[in-house]
């Protein structure tokens, strides 16, 4: 027993993160395309959610209700991270995290709050401050992703507080962004349901991202999306129309389904879309640069399950043409869920790391030319 609380307590300050034999088996039944190889990078890392890349090959982890932001490092290059911090407890749902310049950022659903010089600091992190506090408090939908953009400034959504319904205030179903100390907040899209994830096309630096359908149409209807952001103030349909062509039975409106910008790609409906990460770096082979690599959680109320991998979105220049499957088989054959995978990061050398917040887990993708 004195063992096994002497490893509990290494294991909250710096340890070594096991590959338990459940794990290798999970790794067995997980698909990946020849060539490639999938490990578990950590683990122990209770509903770990949104990731970003922070100098040293720091990797901090966002979560959902668990309320922790954590910070992992693998410090001996080996492929398994070695090091563990808690940066952050009993926040409410800090999914988002974005890193900058020495600076933490993280997205709670009703603020945005930064830590200052915190590479310097894991061991002992400082108290956060808050940038951004006007954001609504409604847990439903509420779950933020938060990123840089190439102007600098930080990009974040607030879904629909509901299923189907029309908010009053302008906030809810948007894409908003705001300078790093909070300044010159500003709404820049509209009728989005609940996007977890988004990216800028290498090259044009065009604004892709992921949203989630309505429930209770159907097993098949409305699809998930991919969207294409161009212009402040443009509309993608919620709650009027949904997957750009399909009006909702219960909100009327004068409006045409031309009012309103339509998905640049449909997913499966219900497959719920979340991370979303351009390849841009040199490991995979050349067909996956600049390819859109998404994570679909998977469908929580469908009568068939579906989702539960990792999808390629393929792009000719600056529109998606294809959809393929990355990696699957978080969704067994007898469809029991093994796995939810939730974002996608690329590291410093090309290769992947997908966050799972059912296991608690961080895989990493490797190119290795082999078997």
């Amino acid at each position: 027993m004195k063992k096994i609380m002497f490893a509990l307590l290494l294991f909250n300050t710096s340890l070594v993160f096991a590959q338990p034999d459940t794990y290798q088996t999970l790794i067995k039944q997980l698909h990946v395309p020849e060539g490639f190889s999938l490990s578990v990078y950590a683990d122990n890392l209770p509903g770990a959610r949104s990731l970003t890349l922070a100098d040293n090959g720091v990797v901090f982890v966002g979560t959902g209700q668990e309320g922790q932001v954590y910070a992992i490092q693998d410090t001996n290059a080996d492929g398994k991270a070695d090091k563990r911090h808690i940066i952050a407890t009993k926040l409410m749902m800090p999914n988002g995290v974005a890193y900058q310049e020495g600076t933490l950022f993280v997205a709670e659903v009703n603020r945005i709050t930064r830590y200052d010089h915190i590479l310097e600091h894991l061991n002992n992190p400082p108290k956060p401050v808050v940038i951004y506090d006007q954001l609504p408090s409604d847990p439903h939908h509420g779950w933020k992703y938060l990123r840089f953009g190439p102007d600098g400034m930080l990009y974040t959504a607030v879904g629909a507080p509901c299923n189907i319904c029309k908010p009053k205030e302008a906030i809810y179903t948007s894409l908003v962004r705001l300078n790093p100390d909070g300044s010159q907040f500003e709404i820049i899209a509209i009728g989005i349901r609940n996007t977890v994830g988004f990216d800028w096309q290498p090259g044009t630096k065009t604004l892709f991202f992921t949203d989630n359908g309505r429930d209770y149409l159907g097993d098949d209807a409305p699809a998930d999306e991919l969207n294409r952001w161009l212009t402040v103030g443009e509309h993608f349909g919620f709650p009027y129309f949904h997957a750009g062509d399909i009006a909702d039975p219960i909100m009327t409106t004068d409006k045409k389904i031309s009012d309103f910008t339509p998905p640049a790609w449909k997913f499966k409906a219900h497959v719920a879309p979340l991370g979303a990460r351009f390849y841009r770096g040199d490991q995979f082979p050349p067909p996956y640069k600049n390819q859109l690599f998404v994570a679909q959680h998977g469908s929580w109320n469908r009568s068939k399950p579906d989702g539960y991998r990792i999808a390629l979105v393929k792009f000719d220049h600056d529109l998606p043409i294809a959809e393929d499957v990355f990696i699957d088989g978080w969704l067994d054959k007898n469809d029991k869920v093994l796995g939810r995978p939730v974002d996608v990061l690329e590291m410093p050398d090309g290769s992947l790391l997908i966050s799972d917040d059912q296991l608690g887990v961080i895989y990493q993708v490797k190119y290795t030319g082999k078997r």
